[in-house]
């Protein structure tokens, strides 16, 4: 741990004048940056990137959320994957708006209640919009200080090295920076180490097996896409941000031989509360609850 401190200090006099630009970065407001970290969540910053700011525009606050049909959120939701983060956010301004009066919590235990808000999420609205002192740990950071430290670590033991490598007063600025380093830098595939800015503080240097492969959070592959049910719902659902489909389309829409398959994927999808089913076809979800 005695090493962390230095670690610290370099990363910041090296990243905090390379910070990437995103608009999400630009504001403090906290509800527009719980929707960019939900957003964010499993979707990569080149998708959301052009989505942000239209759905920012098109749900301001939460009471503007809660107002919008949830139709409307999924069209401009679409092409970002996993919807039912979309529903997410319109449940969480739900409960900002009954619980706490339209305002988010700044709260870490109130935040991580919200509908889709875990630890990661509720600590990053902490730190970026209100400057409290919280250490976000995501793929990234995780991956970082593994390698750092050289060996794998579980959960709980990489949110605590996070936690006492944050320094106080400058969450924002250092989350962002060790973010930025892993993916820049430190990342997943080929890291470059040759060139590392802080390199003298790292135990692996990239000699043998990467600790980062068995640590909790970092990423893990995941299941083919091609012929998923994933991919199959995906379908549906951008059919029908143009309109209704009929019952007897789906399996074409989905583009499967297997109807009673279909017929399930779209079940799961009314369960889900993303679409429903009215008068023989279906429709993405407009109720507004």
């Amino acid at each position: 741990m005695g090493r962390l401190g230095p670690f610290t200090d370099d990363l910041l006099a090296w990243g905090l004048s390379r910070l990437r630009e995103f608009p999400w970065r630009a504001t403090r407001d906290p509800w527009h940056v719980l929707v960019s970290e939900v957003m964010l969540q499993q979707t990569n910053v080149g998708r959301v990137y052009p989505r942000f700011e239209r759905f920012i525009a098109l749900a301001p606050t939460p009471a503007a959320c809660v107002a919008v049909p949830l139709a409307d959120l999924l069209v401009e939701w679409q092409g970002m994957g996993y919807p039912r983060r979309c529903r997410n956010i319109q449940e969480a301004a739900r409960v900002i708006v009954d619980r706490y009066d339209g305002v988010v919590p700044r709260d870490l235990g109130a935040l991580m209640e919200l509908p889709g808000i875990g630890p990661y999420t509720a600590r990053a609205i902490l730190a970026f919009a209100f400057g409290d002192d919280a250490a976000v740990v995501d793929t990234n950071v995780a991956r970082v200080i593994a390698r750092v430290h050289g060996r794998a670590l579980k959960a709980r033991e990489t949110q605590e090295i996070a936690d006492g490598m944050l320094p106080r007063g400058l969450a924002r600025d250092w989350n962002q920076v060790i973010m930025d380093f892993g993916a820049t830098v430190c990342d997943a595939r080929m890291p470059s180490c040759a060139t590392c800015p802080v390199v003298v503080h790292c135990a692996w240097r990239g000699a043998g097996e990467d600790p980062a492969r068995t640590t909790a959070f970092t990423s893990r592959p995941q299941a083919r896409f091609e012929g998923s049910d994933r991919q199959a719902r995906g379908r549906l659902m951008k059919r029908l941000t143009e309109g209704s489909v009929a019952v007897t389309a789906v399996a074409e829409v989905m583009q499967l031989d297997d109807v009673v398959r279909a017929e399930r994927l779209a079940a799961s999808l009314v369960g889900d509360g993303l679409v429903e089913l009215v008068d023989g076809g279906y429709r993405l979800s407009s109720t507004r609850r």
